[in-house]
């Protein structure tokens, strides 16, 4: 059966180095390892192994052993087997048989105590985020919870108990599992003060008390880590020790992120003084800065600070020493490759991915391969390959061993130590050390282990997108991996002319597709919860381009140590090591322009989320019981699988027909006499100006084009206050609720502005008042500005490149005399005709002066005011007209260039 190592994982987020040090780790770890291996009485069998001085590390790409008697093969799920019979087997029994996942869900309390104690000290945390009370009661919680566990066990052991060993599959015993419950209590309630304990006093002691303060500062403090330079500024993290008000210098702690001018040379451990003015950290609708740094422990910010070197040190000298290498090895990655490679095989060996243009970056991102960029379980477990090769070699299979962890940890100290890294570290460490002691190590206990000894160091890290990407990948491959590869195994064998070849072939497949899959299957939710998107060619990507990695690290590391002792030997195997890094960033470019490889989803709700994952583990623990449970009740699961299936289907095509395509689209509602605008815009932010009459008639609109994964608006644009351009508005934006919303117009113009405007206050939604030239800043460039504002609204001009639309929704006869006529407008793309068409407001001046490509009418049909006025008409007769009134809903859609129309009904 072997060990695995599942080691693969994800980080899309920005690095961040964990509130506990690497040596802090070291300690916690061979405190706490045994735990793992512990065999908790009756609950778990005992393995017994003698490490012998020849080995197998298996896993996907076989690499020469210097040894000469390991077969060491590099993957995302490695298995180290010790030469002469599998390892972690029961001592003088045959390898057990293959059991499915739900047949296996029976014992998991009996077998895996240390997993319901991890995921309850989890549990904890995230339920003290959102509990607020004292350390100190949730310490006695925890102790009244230990109080009782011990009356139970004390009241337990006196009740007759059989001696007879249980059955392998009968489930835990009653009073074991009643135990084992109280046990969680007990780590629920550490897990939740161990969160209340890591937020910070914010007193006159911490840096942070001085934010928002309408003066400069002078702050001194010890450059924590080396500085993070981009193009345009250069980031600071600084431990400090005193701040200047300008009446006195107090002693203060806490850290803090300034951004300083690039061109400054910095490093570890330097005194610096800053200049600046301190802010809280800034957050808005789409990210919160401030969240992400109170995550790493930060909570001061300077956004635009001077910097001066003091004359003194600080830090730890091996960490400076580290540092320096790491800097010294960053140069001579950019001395001996070119760019782009040189800056993927930055973030390939050290983490560091800054180097990388915006538009690479954002193309590993579409493709799903941005885990190669960032270090991962999977160069963590090429790392670990090579040195469990190397060690065992020099030192002995023990010796090895231990200077393998080591290396380890001081490698992911190199790269940066991200949670990512952090938690593949951890599980490669606690696999090692569970080989060399002879015990089982069971996938779902360590994994679970890991994540709660890190949420021990740092409960902030269970929001780090990074460690969510990780955990949930090696959950993926833990969970499916093998079931995987034997199912394409035994569906091999089926067939003769492969039969005697199956599992070579499944071997490939299953590492470089099927493995993929096991990994995304998992991942899925979070990265649409966390990011909005989804990639669609990622299964395709990955196939392609993984098997070239352990050749991108193996020969890029040779050329980057041999540029370290010699640089010309470094530069001749950098030229060995080139292709492959070339070939990586060609086919992930290549991928990246595939058309609608990205599936944006806009905000995807957590509920999905979560019921995601409670089907997804309820069919991998428990589907044979599912399946009992609906024939008992006459009801067949295939059926209902398949309609779930089907449902998801179509709302993922939805989604997908509702997602952003690079184009701005302007939809003009069929509402009847009045207007009512959709905008959607390159980047996938809705717009809705105006609603008109009908809530019926504006819902259903809405509902069809928004995504059903994000039914709401980005803004709300009021460009008149007039009954019949609004009174559809306070039902409708209940069932889709606007982020923000820009008012042109009186309130009191009429009943439904007022309660329109009522309601936005009840739901504290921000409202601001339009201003001319005001506006939306629409993202990629498109801009929604407003020209005019009258009692009756505005008039707005959207423009997005080459291509612009008038709005004259609000206006009035001061606004013709204001703008001249158009003639302080100029030329647009299309025009929408004010007030349905109402001549007195539509002037033939106006119009020839706009010089309109399109001209848009919104009217009802038959209306009651006989509009459109027929002067309005000949005046747009050599112009392309569209009528809502005889066309339904029409969509202009461009790219900012050209321009394409879509109507209803013709």
């Amino acid at each position: 059966m072997g060990i695995t190592w599942a080691l693969s994982g994800f980080s899309n987020s920005p690095r961040c180095v964990t509130n506990v040090p690497i040596p802090a780790w070291g300690g916690i770890f061979f405190m706490v390892a045994p735990l793992v291996l512990t065999d908790y009485g009756s609950l778990t069998s005992s393995y017994h192994y003698k490490p012998k001085s020849s080995c197998e590390f298996v896993a996907k790409n076989p690499l020469p052993s210097p040894a000469g008697n390991c077969t060491i093969m590099v993957g995302q799920s490695p298995t180290i087997i010790p030469k002469g019979r599998p390892a972690m087997q029961p001592a003088d029994q045959p390898n057990p048989p293959t059991t499915r996942l739900s047949d296996q869900a029976t014992n998991l309390t009996r077998r895996l105590p240390l997993l319901w104690l991890s995921l309850a000290f989890l549990a904890g945390i995230l339920f003290a985020s959102q509990v607020m009370l004292p350390v100190t009661v949730w310490l006695i919680l925890a102790g009244s919870s230990l109080l009782a566990a011990i009356l139970f066990r004390i009241l337990s052991s006196r009740l007759p108990l059989s001696h007879a060993p249980p059955p392998p599959d009968s489930p835990a015993p009653p009073t074991s599992t009643l135990f084992l419950v109280s046990l969680s209590l007990i780590t629920f309630f550490l897990g939740s003060a161990r969160y209340q304990a890591s937020i910070p006093a914010i007193d006159a002691h911490h840096i942070a008390w001085y934010n928002d303060r309408q003066y400069d500062l002078l702050v001194t403090g010890v450059l924590t880590e080396p500085p993070d330079v981009r193009d345009t500024y250069t980031n600071l993290r600084l431990s400090v020790q005193s701040v200047n008000t300008g009446d006195e210098s107090l002693p203060v702690g806490g850290l803090i992120l300034a951004r300083i001018l690039p061109g400054q040379t910095f490093h570890y451990g330097d005194g610096i003084r800053l200049r600046g003015q301190l802010k809280t950290p800034p957050e808005n609708e789409e990210f919160s800065y401030r969240d992400y740094l109170a995550r790493e422990d930060i909570h001061a910010y300077m956004s635009s600070a001077e910097a001066t070197l003091l004359p003194f040190r600080g830090g730890n000298p091996l960490v400076a020493a580290v540092y320096a290498l790491k800097e010294r090895s960053l140069a001579v990655i950019y001395r001996i490759f070119p760019d782009p490679e040189a800056s993927l095989l930055a973030g390939i060996l050290l983490g560091v991915d800054t180097g990388l243009p915006a538009e690479l970056q954002q193309a590993y991102k579409d493709t799903g391969t941005a885990h190669i960029i960032a270090i991962s379980g999977f160069n963590i477990t090429i790392i670990a390959a090579l040195f469990v090769a190397l060690f065992s070699r020099l030192l002995g299979p023990r010796r090895g061993a231990l200077a393998a962890v080591v290396g380890i940890a001081l490698y992911t100290f190199l790269v940066g130590a991200d949670a990512a890294v952090v938690r593949a570290a951890l599980m490669g460490g606690l696999a090692l050390f569970a080989r060399q002691v002879g015990r089982r190590q069971d996938g779902l206990n360590t994994l679970t282990f890991v994540a709660a000894l890190m949420a021990v160091g740092n409960p902030s890290v269970l929001w780090d997108v990074g460690f969510q990407l990780s955990f949930a990948a090696t959950l993926g491959l833990i969970l499916y991996a093998q079931p995987l590869q034997e199912w394409v195994t035994q569906r091999l064998s089926r067939i003769p002319l492969l039969a005697p070849r199956a599992a070579h072939i499944a071997q490939p497949l299953s590492e470089y597709f099927l493995f993929t899959l096991a990994a995304q299957l998992t991942t899925l939710p979070v990265m649409a919860y966390q990011f909005g998107r989804i990639s669609l060619v990622s299964l395709i990507a990955n196939p392609f381009i993984l098997p070239a990695q352990p050749a991108v690290m193996l020969l890029g590391g040779l050329a980057l140590l041999l540029g370290l002792l010699y640089p010309p030997l470094g530069q001749l195997a950098a030229w060995l090591a080139w292709p492959f890094v070339v070939y990586t960033n060609r086919a992930v470019e290549l991928f990246a322009s595939f058309p609608h490889g990205v599936l944006v989803l806009g905000d995807f709700s957590l509920l999905f989320v979560i019921l995601f994952y409670a089907a997804l583990l309820s069919w991998t623990f428990a589907g044979s019981r599912l399946k009992a449970f609906f024939a008992a009740r006459g009801l067949a699961l295939a059926p209902m699988f398949l309609s779930a299936l089907a449902l998801i289907t179509f709302l993922t095509w939805r989604a997908a027909f509702a997602a952003p395509d690079g184009r701005l689209h302007l939809t003009f509602l069929d509402v009847g006499s009045a207007d009512a605008v959709l905008i959607q815009t390159p980047t996938g932010r809705t717009v809705l100006v105006n609603g008109g009459p009908s809530p019926a008639r504006l819902s259903d609109a809405l509902g069809r084009r928004l995504s059903p994964f994000d039914r709401k608006l980005d803004y709300l644009v009021i460009a008149s206050t007039q009954e019949d351009q609004v009174a559809a508005l306070p039902r409708t934006l209940e069932r889709f609720p606007p982020d923000a919303v820009l008012w042109a117009g009186k309130v009191e113009s009429s009943y439904p502005a007022r309660q329109l405007n009522e309601w936005l206050a009840d739901q504290s939604i921000a409202v601001t008042r339009a201003v001319p030239g005001s506006g939306l800043d629409l993202g990629a460039g498109a801009r929604l500005e407003v020209l005019s504002v009258t009692p009756r609204g505005a008039v707005l001009l959207l423009t997005w490149n080459g291509f612009r639309a008038l709005l004259p929704i609000g206006m009035n006869f001061d606004t013709l005399d204001e703008l001249q006529n158009g003639q302080a407008v100029g030329p647009v793309s299309v025009l929408l005709l004010a007030d349905s068409g109402y001549a007195p407001l539509n002037p033939p001046e106006w119009i020839a002066n706009l010089q309109p490509q399109l001209v848009i009418l919104s009217v009802a049909a038959g209306d009651a005011d006989g509009l459109p006025d027929q002067d309005t008409l000949d005046a747009v007769q050599d112009i392309t007209l569209l009528r809502t009134d005889r066309d339904g809903w029409i969509t202009v859609s461009t790219d900012g260039a050209q321009m394409w129309v879509e109507v209803e009904k013709r």
